[in-house]
């Protein structure tokens, strides 16, 4: 038992200097992003071209026309700064953006779009302030994963905090 708990204290001296030395690698983009809408299951393709048009044409450029086409009327959203239901999503986003023109791609830096069953998680590059140094900036990963039921948008989940509202 001594030696048990011995070889896990060392372990864990070596490893917190070991995590210590080494810098976090900074979070990459895909380049292509045509190649994360690729799947060898028609539905999960289809189920993540779904999620990718509505992200560049609804979040993205601001067309608001297009949420009947997307989302579910029942869409629920599990982001504590959205209600629940389609016309409320309508109603926040509608605060928070003016229509722009669409593009071809999704603007923000995406690492990966993922499908298993009906749900789509897609991964993006976060930078953010260092809260050691505020003159320096790291990066992450920001996830969003949707449900998908009938061809549309159901469900979301997103790691997004309480914010004051304005």
């Amino acid at each position: 038992m001594k030696k048990r708990t011995l070889n896990f204290f060392a372990f864990l001296l070596v490893f917190g200097f070991v995590t210590n030395v080494q810098a976090q690698l900074p979070v990459k983009p895909l380049d292509i992003q045509s190649e994360l809408l690729k799947s060898d299951n028609p539905k999960y393709a289809a189920n993540k071209k779904l999620v990718y048009d509505m992200w560049r044409e609804f979040l993205e450029a601001g067309h608001m026309e297009v949420a009947e086409k997307y989302f579910t009327e029942t869409y629920m959203q599990h982001n504590p700064n959205v209600a629940t239901g389609r016309k409320a999503l309508l109603d926040a986003f509608s605060k928070w953006t003016k229509p722009v023109a669409i593009s071809d791609s999704i603007k923000s830096q995406v690492v990966a779009i993922v499908a298993e069953g009906d749900l789509v998680v897609i991964s993006f590059v976060s930078e953010r302030t260092d809260p050691k140094d505020k003159n320096q900036k790291y990066t992450t990963t920001w996830f969003d994963m949707f449900r998908i039921e009938n061809g549309k948008i159901a469900e979301h989940w997103d790691s997004s905090e309480k914010t004051n509202p304005k």
